[in-house]
């Protein structure tokens, strides 16, 4: 059974890079990956943020939020 693992990004090169470097490094047999960009789905950022975003690129893996690095608020996204 994997673990489900939502990765939250705006699409900034900061985020691309922690997607690259991190979502895409995560063992696809242990993690269910799901990647996220919010500034292409807004419907979603009230989801990031229930689940502890404070700004992407982050990583919720059983409910729990890493922040990596900081491409941009989620206050921005929500604008």
């Amino acid at each position: 059974m994997s673990t489900k693992a939502t990765f939250y990004h705006a699409g900034c090169p900061v985020c691309i890079t922690a997607e690259r470097t991190v979502a895409e490094g995560l063992d696809r047999t242990k993690f269910d990956v799901e990647i996220v960009h919010l500034g292409q789905n807004k419907a979603r950022v009230s989801e990031a943020e229930k689940a502890g975003v404070k700004s992407v690129p982050a990583l919720v893996i059983n409910g729990q939020a890493f922040h990596i690095n900081h491409g941009a608020d989620l206050a921005v996204l929500k604008a």
